[in-house]
This record gives structure tokens, C-alpha cells and sequence, in this order.
């Protein structure tokens, strides 16, 4: 049996590695955080680690490989994690929206209905006159007043 002297690089060995995760962990993190491009070669370049190593983690293999489609799939430049709308944002927002559409409406319709009574109002009364409309009928001569209707 050899002495356990081998606990010391061990443990040395164990920090570099938790160290090294940590590294391409944020990297990978930053890198979605401002929209950049999600490939190996730029979470190696970012965190300074090989590609090799980065293909060799399992869990961040597979998070490089789901951010990488994701950006793929976008047709403009990707959005940054910080600006992105969560489905309960996009969901409420469009719930505004469909109120305020309802709103304008109803809205709508109230001031179709005011418009329509107002000119039948207008059409009604004895002294209204479209601007289509033929001039009114000339002042008989005995008259010595004339009274002026609204405009």
C-alpha cells in the first residue's frame, strides 16, 4: 500500500475542475446575457478552455447545443436573456390589449351613436340647411326683418 499523500493533488485537482466549470458556466451565461452568438468556439474563447473539454460536460454540452438552436431559429439578431418576454409577460400584455381594443369599441360605437342623433337632430330643425342643399327659398318683399338661422 502507498501513503496517502495523493489527497492534496487530489483536492488541488477537484478546485481546477470546479473552477473551470464555474469559468464556462458564467461564460456561457454572459454570452446569452448580451445576445451574443452561442457556439463552442466562442464559450471556449470566453471562458479560456478548450473545446474539447467543453464537449466532454454533458449538462453544458447540452445548454451550448439548446442556446445555439435557439439562436439559430431566431430570423433577426438574437435578444439578449434580460430583454426577452416571458410567456405570463407576453400573455398579460396581450390581455391589455384585448381590453383596450374592447374599450375603443365600445367606444366607437357610443360616438356613432351621439354623431347619428346629432344630425338628425340637425335635419330636423326648421332653420338647418346642408351645404348641398339648394338655397332657401328667396325673403318675401314684405318682410322688413330677417332672421338668421344657425350656421
Amino acid at each position: 500500500m502507498r501513503p496517502d499523500n495523493t489527497a492534496p493533488i487530489i483536492a488541488a485537482a477537484q478546485r481546477r475542475r470546479e473552477l473551470t466549470r464555474a469559468k464556462a458556466l458564467q461564460a456561457l451565461r454572459e454570452l446569452d446575457r448580451t445576445g451574443a452568438p452561442i457556439t463552442f468556439q466562442s464559450v471556449a474563447a470566453a471562458a479560456e478552455v478548450s473545446r474539447s473539454w467543453l464537449y466532454a460536460q454533458p449538462d453544458i454540452r447540452a445548454e451550448i447545443q439548446r442556446l445555439r438552436e435557439a439562436t439559430r431559429r431566431a430570423p433577426a439578431a438574437p435578444i439578449p436573456a434580460s430583454q426577452r418576454t416571458s410567456e405570463e409577460s407576453a400573455l398579460a400584455r396581450l390581455d391589455i390589449a384585448l381590453k383596450r381594443n374592447r374599450e375603443l369599441a365600445e367606444e366607437n360605437q357610443r360616438l356613432r351613436r351621439q354623431l347619428a342623433r346629432a344630425l338628425g337632430e340637425h335635419r330636423r330643425s326648421p332653420h338647418s340647411r346642408d351645404p348641398g342643399d339648394s338655397p332657401p327659398p328667396p325673403a318675401k318683399p314684405h318682410r322688413t326683418s330677417v332672421t338668421i338661422g344657425p350656421c
